[in-house]
């Protein structure tokens, strides 16, 4: 199997955390769809002709694309490539252009999973970050899709905000649970470099909140997803039984996907490619980069994918991909941390444990390969 990802860059207003590429030249919607189309059948070689499982639209905000253009790229895709019946189809989403309208033209379409970039159900948090929807929108949102018939809705939220306190999240995430959601991807907010809250940070206006803060807002999240039946399956992302997201789940088992759009990456399952994260050069067809992944590299991502997942790492298959030394080399690595608990090994499977979860980057970091060894 294999997926399809469509990246829309374009946006009402741009969000000060936000370090995907994007736009909010809007003037440029019909030229961009050509393009994704064309860009669409020269690559139909692209995945070697393997059934397409997912397709997801992401940006950006896909929402600010007529449904029509929505309607012409997934009949591209049908048109060009062996989609299965019943693939899982996602679009992401504001809440505030989630109309009844929309919703139900993108159920005609065949869309059976959103997800929609909630953050907060806080509207001075809503408002710090510059998002166009307030908390009551977001609500409203869920409950037309869901009154529409979508049974099938994620939604994003972040902790961490500057000053903001674990009751203060324990509030958004009794709110998510509250409102039957099937899914929820949760992520601390990142102070990225370039952009508008990174800036913030570096000239002093706001501040981090502290580790320890934040861990204790992870924990509430682990905590109450467990008790509403939740299955943690990846670092940042929660699932009632049978709907973790098919297409991200791609990325962490090292599934090949297409990308197509201004910026957007592929992974033909040896090596990466990547268009450019600029409109105009995608617009006048600027060639694709190329990143060649050596041994090592595809390694070091078994290593860091696996670990994030609730699967692990099949030892096993680590030995048959990768070779018996770079086996032993993990194993050996891994070895302080299976003492101090952190990682789990039941003589086939090693998984971050709970513990480990709020260590997770420097246990992943311990496994890898670097140039030093």
């Amino acid at each position: 199997m294999a997926g399809i990802y469509v990246h829309i860059p374009f946006c009402r207003s741009r969000c000060i955390y936000c370090g995907f590429f994007s736009t909010t030249s809007l003037e440029w919607r019909t030229a961009y769809v050509d393009a994704l189309c064309t860009e669409l059948y020269e690559r139909k070689r692209y995945l070697k002709g393997e059934e397409i499982e997912t397709i997801y639209f992401g940006g950006g905000t896909p929402t600010q694309l007529p449904v029509s253009s929505i309607e012409r790229v997934l009949n591209c895709i049908y048109n060009i490539y062996n989609v299965r019946e019943n693939a899982e189809i996602t679009v992401e989403g504001n809440p505030d252009d989630m109309t009844p309208e929309l919703l139900q033209s993108l159920k005609r379409l065949g869309v059976n999973r959103l997800s929609m970039g909630v953050q907060t159900f806080s509207d001075e948090r809503l408002r710090f970050l510059h998002r166009r929807h307030d908390s009551m929108q977001a609500i409203v949102a869920i409950k037309e899709a869901q009154k529409v018939g979508f049974d099938n809705v994620s939604i994003d939220l972040m902790f961490g905000f500057p000053e903001e306190s674990v009751n203060d999240w324990q509030e958004d995430v009794r709110m998510a649970l509250s409102l039957g959601v099937q899914h929820l991807s949760a992520y601390s907010l990142m102070y990225e470099e370039g952009t508008a809250l990174g800036k913030m940070l570096d000239d002093g206006k706001i501040q981090e909140i502290d580790e320890e803060l934040s861990l204790s807002m992870y924990e509430h999240l682990l905590n109450a997803t467990f008790k509403a039946g939740f299955q943690h399956y990846e670092i940042s992302n929660f699932a009632l039984p049978g709907f973790q997201s098919k297409h991200n789940s791609s990325y962490w088992h090292s599934v090949p996907y297409l990308g197509v759009g201004a910026g957007a990456h592929s992974y033909d399952g040896c090596n990466r490619h990547y268009n450019p994260d600029s409109l105009k050069e995608y617009l006048e067809g600027a060639p694709l980069e190329e990143e060649i992944l050596n041994d090592d590299e595809r390694f070091n991502e078994y290593v860091f994918t696996g670990l994030r997942t609730s699967e692990g790492i099949d030892v096993s298959l680590l030995e048959s991909l990768y070779g018996k030394e770079k086996k032993e080399y993990c194993l050996n690595n891994a070895r302080k941390h299976i003492d101090t608990g952190r990682i789990l090994y039941d003589g086939k499977i090693l998984k971050l444990s709970k513990s480990g979860l709020f260590v997770s980057n420097d246990v992943m970091s311990d496994l890898m390969i670097t140039a030093l060894d």
